[in-house]
């Protein structure tokens, strides 16, 4: 997994309106889960859940406000180009990691 270095911390509004600093570790954890529970191997996981994670977290630092409704469909839509299954258990399952 690479962590991508963070000038400022960004922080996520979330669903009841409080805010908390955003973590790429639980876009990774909650990718991750969704391939292993579509049979992907770990390696496979691993490999799917990091670049997932990169690309929600890129898009995440160049925005201004964030909302987690938001992370969740830019997650989703990431783990759909890579792995249709898993985007599919992700956005029925969410709270797999």
């Amino acid at each position: 997994m690479h962590l991508m270095e963070h000038p400022t911390t960004k922080h996520i509004v979330k669903r009841r309106g409080h805010t908390e600093p955003y973590d790429e570790k639980k876009v990774y954890a909650s990718a991750y889960a969704a391939c292993r529970n579509t049979h992907l191997s770990e390696q496979e996981s691993e490999k799917i859940a990091d670049t997932v994670m990169r690309k929600v977290s890129q898009w995440v630092l160049s925005q201004e406000e964030v909302r987690s409704q938001e992370i969740f469909v830019h997650t989703t839509e990431a783990l759909r180009e890579l792995a249709r299954d898993a985007a599919f258990m992700y956005e029925t399952h969410r709270d797999l990691a």
